[in-house]
């Protein structure tokens, strides 16, 4: 991909190809692209495994303004417009197990999501700095949802029997009652001290569980989903004994 994708409004920060420059702008910005690391991590996961063709050049996770993501070479120009994400992805793939290289990938992304949001931040002041930071500190990190580290720091302070919890959504009326009342447990959802969080999120998109949208969880790893971010209606989980969830589907097995 050539640089000026990354300087319009689809790569840049807003429409007609100006940066962001308010908080809420920034903020705005950060979010769809995380957005759409998200996707590539999770629900387009296979696409993205592809392409990180080991083969290949160094090659960039890039995530837009527009929610789109792609893998491509990092731009020509020295220096860059924008700070670039972390060089070379594609190289430690098969070097490692899937897992393990997809959270690598998240963090990487975290570091590079934060490093544009403040690059468009350096002439706010500090209370706006701040400001934006906390914002972008509510939602759970590109690694957490991809790991599942922040559900798995949740079944621990909670006490689950994991068995309970890989029961699919459409028959979890106890287990509703029992991840609202994590919830509420969560007076703050977000503890600054410890990163301990109570919050159940969709493993797809990161968004936090609602009582009034259809959920699922997988059977193999014990993450919950929007029915709508797998594309499972309570219709089709009746008729599911065992749901995987689009990533573990895709998994291979082990040689």
């Amino acid at each position: 991909m050539d640089a000026s994708y990354r300087r319009d409004g689809r790569g840049g920060g807003g429409g007609g190809g100006s940066a962001p420059r308010s908080v809420e702008d920034i903020f705005k910005d950060f979010r769809a692209r995380r957005t759409a690391i998200l996707r590539a991590l999770t629900h387009d996961v296979e696409d993205f495994y592809a392409q990180c063709d080991p083969e290949k050049e160094n090659l960039c996770l890039y995530g837009y303004a527009n929610e789109a993501w792609q893998v491509a070479l990092p731009a020509e120009e020295v220096p860059t417009e924008l700070p670039e994400p972390a060089l070379g992805i594609n190289f430690a793939r098969d070097g490692m197990n899937r897992r393990d290289w997809l959270s690598l990938v998240a963090v990487h992304s975290d570091s590079w999501l934060v490093s544009v949001a403040f690059y468009y931040a350096a002439r706010l002041n500090r209370n706006d700095r701040k400001r934006l930071f906390g914002m972008m500190n509510d939602l759970p990190t590109v690694y957490e949802v991809v790991s599942g580290s922040r559900q798995s720091k949740e079944r621990d302070r909670s006490g689950m029997d994991n068995s309970s919890r890989n029961k699919i959504s459409s028959k979890h009326t106890s287990d509703v009652a029992r991840v609202e009342n994590n919830i509420k447990e969560a007076d703050e959802g977000y503890d600054e001290d410890d990163g301990d969080h109570s919050e159940t999120l969709c493993g797809t998109c990161g968004g936090i569980y609602s009582a009034d949208e259809f959920w699922i969880g997988c059977d193999v790893c014990e993450r919950w989903y929007h029915g709508k971010c797998v594309k499972i209606t309570p219709a089709k989980a009746d008729s599911i004994k065992q749901y995987k969830c689009p990533s573990c589907s895709s998994k291979r097995p082990r040689q």
